[in-house]
């Protein structure tokens, strides 16, 4: 490692992936996923992965995959030219100044740096980030998000029966409050004890329906309520935090280090909604969960839907956090119909494994890459300099 990791060639493509059933979310309703993927060489021959992965197009938020793949192409593959690939800080300190926002992107690359890393030293990407990981497996929660309450029952009853999830997270917000809470409180009471039930507004509730429906989830059984409201209406959320019966978590809301640190100071929520990509990348995600432990919030653990990739990398830096009090939320790769890992991540009594190999510790499957890209041609490889 004395010696300049040189950049070889940046590879970036979108592969679309079916998903097992319909998602609905209150801003959209997924029947698959797209997702970008980022290959790494350097003139030694060694190849790190990363990925890059929104929900629902441009219906979350401000990046969309064909916006990731773009943005990594065009502007931040030239810039890796100009680096020694071992300085991952350093590295991305310089997209920072040049590449404004694009936290998904800048994800994806870190991710890919990191991996190259770990392969190149033989360690685990948390031994690389956070003085290393904590705990060895993740207890995982299970989204319940058909929008059917029969169906989604039957969904729980199977995930208790496997021994798979016994954290569940609904989906609400595009009914009206009153239905929301009787979907939510007819799934609590056919699971009882034996789970435990929070649910996700994805922002689609004015401060007076979020009083109304968070007094109403209390009475029903909820644990947690997250993103209730809509980002930029930060008083309200103040407001609503400070008289709320049970915890609020910020997601949306969650964008950096930044943000972080005013929701903290501000009485914004209660809980942090750890996620790589919208907090810009692994190093920047644990800084969010360190202002949150500091400020006293419950960390959880959360996820865009991630494919296997992605959750590894997820994986990796929640098992570095100090505690996880709400649990994680990565069940990314078993939503899709398709897995693009030659080994699955390792689910097993109501938590997922944290992988052990060096960097991320999984190889990605080239047949099924091939065969789902989207743009099934030759991908376009960006040589020393961002040359094509």
């Amino acid at each position: 490692m004395a010696n300049r990791v040189k950049l070889g060639s940046i590879e970036t493509l979108i592969v679309d992936l079916p998903t097992i059933r319909p998602h609905a979310l209150a801003m959209v309703t997924m029947n698959a996923q797209s997702i970008v993927i980022v290959r790494i060489r350097d003139t030694d021959g060694a190849t790190g992965i990363g990925e890059g992965t929104t929900i629902g197009g441009l219906s979350y938020g401000e990046e969309s995959p064909e916006g990731i793949k773009l943005a990594i192409d065009t502007y931040i593959a030239p810039l890796l030219a100009n680096h020694d690939l071992a300085k991952v800080g350093a590295t991305m300190a310089d997209i920072d100044r040049h590449v404004s926002g694009n936290r998904i992107a800048k994800c994806a690359v870190e991710t890919a740096l990191l991996d190259l890393m770990g392969q190149r030293l033989g360690l685990p990407i948390s031994d690389l980030i956070g003085g290393g990981r904590r705990r060895e497996t993740l207890p995982v929660a299970w989204t319940l998000a058909s929008g059917n309450t029969e169906r989604d029952i039957a969904e729980a009853e199977a995930m208790l029966s496997q021994c798979r999830h016994r954290i569940f997270k609904l989906k609400i917000g595009k009914r009206p409050v009153d239905e929301d809470v009787a979907h939510v409180a007819a799934i609590k009471r056919a699971i009882g004890d034996r789970g435990s039930v929070r649910v996700d507004v994805n922002q689609a509730w004015d401060e007076a329906a979020a009083e109304r429906g968070i007094a109403a989830l209390a009475d029903a059984g909820c644990e947690l309520v997250e993103q209730p409201l809509p980002r930029d209406l930060r008083n309200a959320t103040v407001r609503l935090t400070a008289r709320a019966a049970i915890p609020i978590m910020a997601d949306e809301s969650l964008h950096g280090p930044a943000e972080a640190f005013d929701l903290a100071a501000s009485g914004g929520a209660r809980a942090f909604a750890i996620k790589i990509a919208q907090s810009g990348g692994l190093h920047a995600a644990h800084d969010v969960a360190m202002i949150g432990a500091a400020a006293g919030m419950g960390l959880y653990g959360g996820t865009m839907l991630e494919a296997g990739v992605g959750t590894a990398a997820s994986a990796h830096l929640f098992s570095t956090l100090p505690s996880l009090s709400w649990g994680t939320e990565l069940f990314g790769p078993l939503l899709l119909t398709e897995e693009l890992l030659t080994t699955s991540l390792a689910y097993a009594d109501f938590e997922l494994a944290v992988p052990n190999g060096p960097g991320l510790g999984v190889e990605i499957d080239e047949d099924k890459l091939q065969h789902f890209r989207r743009d099934r041609a030759t991908p376009k490889l960006h040589a020393i300099g961002g040359a094509s």
